[in-house]
């Protein structure tokens, strides 16, 4: 770890995110439903089609967004594209048509920061689709293309569509959709630093780069850095790296990453019981296997330490995404696992980020059923303890800076209990968790005798010279004096 300080967004340590993948999030019958061949509302999601969710739909459930103590929204991408999740970008400066365009985005950035959310924009930057502009120039123009040299071409015919010929261009883990940038061409890296400074001038706050590590140039991202901060010092730029990412956090590229290093042990703690092998091993996250607190409360202390600890205060520490099983069927439907690990995101360093309709119970499994539409018109399915739940971390963390700022220790990590503080200016919160299935009895090392309230249920405790907590199965406490 350097001793230097990296410069990372100082709100990004306030944040809760929240992020929305736009297809299934909410219509608001503003894009003209008529004139699209769209699947019905809730059926089964497939790799396929269109729901139709649109952003004037997030602008009209920004209060419930805003109810769950949200201050940053992260959104898949909304460029134009010809596919639901789109990744497939046609036009990277227009808003899908379906989506409401670039009109529905303003209004949706305006409407948000009025209600001091802030919104990041996903950046598919290393691979376009066979529908942009330049690519389908190459594909009907052939070696005569004025962007020939735009993508990685190494023959001709190009076959963008015949897989039992070869492609002759390199393309995105081999789908020939996703035809890959050459980033190493002038006019391609002005290209697509342009975009990244445009939207930053329209007014969103940040980028999450998708498969960032695929460009494979330190050079690229440092420029990309410098034209996005020089709009606006405060943005956030935060890369999808699964695994080690110290290369991209010196300070001159990304802020943070999706932190996978905080969703895994949480699978492994929090779901020992119930873990669905064969989903987690095909789901993103791969194979998980059970750990009892002493391993996990190790693990997350080393997570902690990875990196700068203004690096740390920036991740994004996630559940659960578009790219994986949702948490709740990745620990085989077990409610109670995820409440917990959603207690220990909410109370452990870096942004917590909630998936949505993560907060009302939505189910999903493997991609593309982790992609499901939330179920506005059928509040009987929410799982309303989970709603609360969320509603009161979030009350708490923006209450308590030690919970948002503090510093991380474990303090007892034995079996299925763990007892961890937050310490920040004198405050202290403590934060102890049962994710046994009978009582407990946990000791609280370090806290002096008191009255302390449990912020999680209101209630206060008197603690002696030996102070411990009882706990009932799968429960937790956040305990502090002031």
């Amino acid at each position: 770890m350097s001793d230097s300080a990296p410069l990372t967004p100082d709100w990004v340590a306030d944040a809760v995110f929240y992020q929305i993948f736009p297809d299934r999030f909410a219509r608001s019958g503003r894009v003209p439903a008529e004139h699209l061949n769209l699947q019905p509302w809730g059926s089964p999601p497939t790799l396929r089609g269109y729901m139709g969710g649109d952003l004037w739909g997030v602008t009209e459930k920004l209060d419930h967004i805003a109810s769950l103590g949200v201050n940053a929204i992260y959104f898949c991408p909304v460029f134009q594209s010809a596919s639901n999740h789109r990744y497939h970008t046609h036009d990277y400066f227009q808003v899908d048509p379906m989506l409401g365009g670039n009109a529905a985005l303003r209004e949706l950035i305006d409407q948000a920061h009025a209600r001091g959310i802030r919104v990041v924009l996903d950046g598919v930057f290393n691979h376009a689709s066979r529908g942009f502009f330049q690519f389908n120039d190459l594909l009907e123009q052939g070696e005569a293309s004025a962007y020939r040299d735009w993508f990685h071409v190494g023959g001709w015919p190009l076959h963008a569509y015949d897989e039992d010929k070869p492609a002759h261009y390199a393309a995105w883990w081999g789908m020939r959709a996703l035809p890959k940038f050459n980033t190493d061409h002038p006019a391609v890296r002005e290209f697509l630093l342009s975009v990244g400074e445009y939207w930053m001038e329209f007014g969103i706050d940040g980028w999450r780069l998708d498969v960032p590590n695929e460009i494979d140039d330190d050079e690229f991202w440092r420029e990309f850095r410098r034209r996005v901060k020089a709009i606006n010092p405060d943005a956030y730029i935060v890369g999808e790296i699964w695994g080690d990412a110290h290369r991209w956090l010196a300070g001159d590229q990304f802020d943070a990453v999706m932190n996978y290093h905080f969703t895994r042990p949480c699978l492994a703690f929090f779901g020992a019981r119930t873990l669905d092998h064969p989903m987690n091993e095909r789901s993103g996250t791969g194979r998980v296997d059970p750990v009892d607190a002493a391993a996990f409360a190790a693990r997350m202390t080393e997570v902690t330490r990875m990196y700068h600890p203004d690096i740390v205060r920036a991740q994004l520490n996630l559940l659960d995404s578009h790219d994986t099983a949702r948490f709740l069927n990745a620990v085989g439907g077990d409610a109670g696992a995820y409440r917990l690990a959603h207690i220990f995101q909410m109370t452990y360093v870096g942004a917590p980020c909630i998936y949505y309709g993560d907060e009302i119970g939505l189910p999903g499994g493997l991609d593309p059923d982790c992609r499901r539409a939330f179920p506005w018109d059928e509040p009987g399915s929410w799982d309303r303890v989970t709603l609360e739940l969320t509603r009161t971390l979030s009350e708490l963390r923006h209450a308590r800076p030690e919970l948002r700022r503090g510093a991380f220790e474990v303090r007892h990590a034995v079996g299925e209990g763990l007892v961890y503080a937050r310490t920040w200016q004198g405050r202290v919160s403590t934060v102890a968790m049962n994710a046994g299935s009978t009582p407990l009895r946990l000791p609280l090392p370090g806290l002096p005798p008191g009255r302390y309230r449990d912020g999680l249920r209101g209630t206060w405790h008197e603690l002696t010279d030996s102070p411990a907590i009882e706990l009932p199965p799968r429960s937790a406490a956040v305990l502090f004096a002031d």
